[in-house]
């Protein structure tokens, strides 16, 4: 239906009071919609005096505007276009706010009706505002065309802009009310608009995760980049950019971590890749890695910090990577955080070759067997710890070399740990001093205590000047032989056992309690076979200084088993200890029971940053 847009003005302005008009004007257009009264009303001022704003802005530097000017019998008003130029800007002013209003008007019309119903209560509080603020733009022209017919019709008389000019700025002021209101209604329909299609992408993205496939890189499309416009990979060692179709047919493990990830994990995961990749034609060397950075969500600004963060450690990596954390979908990192529960620490989701997701953490698997648990799968796990005992080889695996020799060569093994230096020089030199008159041979390995560090690195520099024992080169790989046992920990209770039927999993929480306690401890073996003896370090340092008691049994049953029932004769009431998982490679133990009384222990929330 055609409108002829000049009757809004011929019918109505001028002849009676603002209100009066405007109610004149929305009586006309009575049949239009809300956002057509505001465009229509626009128009119409637009057409009959469009011109004039335009010859007022141009008339003194455009000589074509200066004769337009004098065609309408407007150039005498020009001549003190100075003296009314604060009306001139005050009209200016509302105009562009009327018109930025009318825009949040249309806009609220252009919502996708899929994701936002007319009862949604930030769309009824705006389908509330829009009336009024229609009313308000309607009267706004009426107010700048009563004042452009003022000063065309009183050029010869004395003009005042003050009171005109307060008036116009008096309903700007109003429209930017209005308009600030409403673009706060529509930030809030986008925001729930945006969270609908978050919402839609999720479930396709976990329906297409959880649907049966043939080829592993439509899924990793589906997490690292769905486009086919750029290549999402970047290939660490060669530093160029690569497209998923390289990880077609293989294995592959997704690091997830934010920028946060500890140079340690990545340090032991690097050198166990490089080896694995030393024989390629190995079942175990059969599988990539992908770093999927995790970082702030898009609301927040990607900083330069970030960026160089990002590279420096996207640059340590040997294997793939996100080319940039730019290309995971929003849907993706939801799926991988509520699917795969990623909380901040680090994750291995392993894919298999069909796209099938076999593990959403690998991890503890990697920390204990490395690349010999490939294919990282649950039937893989449990057949590995089908093959275990509770031996030297399991708790020190290959953080010492040298312990394969001493095993061959029949000596006896210590293994010890704890942070008290004193502790730490007495035991040692008495059980050097023990074991030879017991004519022994005995090798020493201090193993600190997790998260190891001054005190563990001081600890370290002092066994090493005056020759108590051996120590591991690097605070990582005590690090790595604490969350190895973790690690075990998670592993075993993840397969349903308990620590009354598994004696593995019973002495692994032992030791990890150890580990929680401020004294020291050591565990002694002889080979691969002997069950290890464990003890608290007060305890077994006394009964080693109280050797002569024991020393006759010691010469006609091996040393061990004197020290054993020595240790048995000896034992104490119960003394209750605390168990401290860091979290590493799991979620926190509902229950745990106290490997002293048997009671479950309270468990409470430790935040600890350094204690050296």
């Amino acid at each position: 239906m055609a409108f002829p847009t000049n009757k809004v003005f011929y019918k109505g302005i001028g002849s009676g009071d603002a209100h009066t008009t405007t109610t004149g004007i929305f009586h006309m257009l009575s049949n239009y919609e809300w956002d057509v009264k505001a465009i229509i009303t626009l128009a119409s001022f637009m057409e009959n005096y469009g011109e004039f704003w335009l010859v007022v802005q141009l008339c003194l530097s455009n000589p074509l505007a200066k004769s337009r000017a004098h065609l309408k019998q407007i150039h005498d008003m020009l001549e003190r276009v100075e003296a009314l130029k604060p009306r001139f800007e005050a009209g200016a002013n509302l105009f562009k706010a009327m018109l930025d209003l009318t825009h949040f008007i249309v806009r609220f019309k252009d919502l996708p009706k899929q994701y936002i119903s007319p009862d949604t209560p930030e769309l009824v509080t705006a389908t509330t505002l829009i009336p009024t603020a229609v009313y308000w733009i309607i009267r706004s022209i009426g107010a700048c065309a009563s004042i452009l017919i003022n000063l065309i019709g009183t050029v010869h008389e004395h003009i005042t802009p003050t009171t005109e000019a307060w008036e116009l700025s008096s309903l700007a002021h109003k429209i930017s009310d209005i308009h600030d209101r409403l673009k706060l209604q529509l930030d809030l329909c986008n925001h729930h608009i945006n969270e609908k299609k978050q919402v839609e992408a999720y479930l396709k993205t976990a329906r297409f995760m959880e649907a049966t496939q043939t080829d592993n890189t439509k899924p990793l499309k589906q997490l690292i980049y769905l486009k086919d416009d750029q290549l999402p990979l970047y290939e660490c060692i060669t530093k160029n950019r690569v497209s998923i179709d390289v990880l077609k047919e293989k294995t592959v493990l997704l690091l997830i971590s934010d920028l946060d990830v500890q140079t340690d994990e990545l340090a032991v995961l690097d050198q166990m890749y490089r080896e694995a990749k030393l024989y390629p034609n190995r079942a175990e060397s059969q599988y990539e890695v992908v770093w999927i950075p995790m970082v702030p969500n898009k609301a927040t600004p990607w900083t330069q910090e970030n960026q160089s963060k990002f590279e420096t450690l996207r640059n340590m990596m040997p294997w793939y990577s996100v080319f940039h954390p730019s290309l995971l979908d929003p849907a993706a990192i939801k799926y991988i955080k509520e699917v795969w529960h990623f909380n901040h620490k680090p994750l291995l989701v392993v894919m298999d070759p069909q796209g099938r997701t076999v593990n959403t953490n690998a991890l503890h698997m990697m920390w204990i067997w490395g690349s010999v648990a490939f294919p990282f799968t649950s039937m893989r796990e449990e057949a590995l710890w089908r093959e275990e005992t509770w031996t030297i080889e399991l708790l020190a695996d290959s953080i010492e070399p040298d312990i394969y020799s001493w095993i061959s060569e029949g000596k006896y093994i210590c293994l010890y740990g704890g942070e008290d230096l004193e502790w730490t020089q007495r035991f040692t030199t008495t059980a050097q001093a023990v074991t030879r008159k017991a004519g022994i041979q005995l090798e020493m390995l201090y193993v600190g205590k997790s998260n190891p560090g001054e005190k563990v690195r001081k600890n370290n520099d002092v066994i090493r000047a005056n020759h108590l024992s051996h120590v591991l080169p690097d605070l990582t790989l005590v690090w790595f032989f604490w969350v190895r046992l973790e690690s075990m920990l998670y592993s075993k209770l993840q397969h349903e056992k308990s620590f009354d039927e598994d004696p593995i999993l019973n002495e692994i929480k032992v030791m990890l309690t150890y580990d929680g306690s401020e004294q020291g401890w050591a565990v002694i073996c002889r080979g691969s076979n002997d069950w290890m003896r464990r003890c608290d370090g007060i305890t077994l340092l006394t009964s080693l200084t109280e050797y002569s008691e024991w020393e006759d049994v010691a010469q006609n049953q091996g040393f061990l088993p004197a020290l054993n029932d020595y240790l048995e004769a000896r034992s104490t009431p119960y003394h209750c200890n605390r168990l401290i998982l860091h979290g590493t490679t799991g979620n926190v133990l509902d229950r745990v029971v106290c490997v002293e009384c048997g009671r479950s222990m309270e468990k409470l929330l430790l935040f600890r940053c350094c204690t050296d």
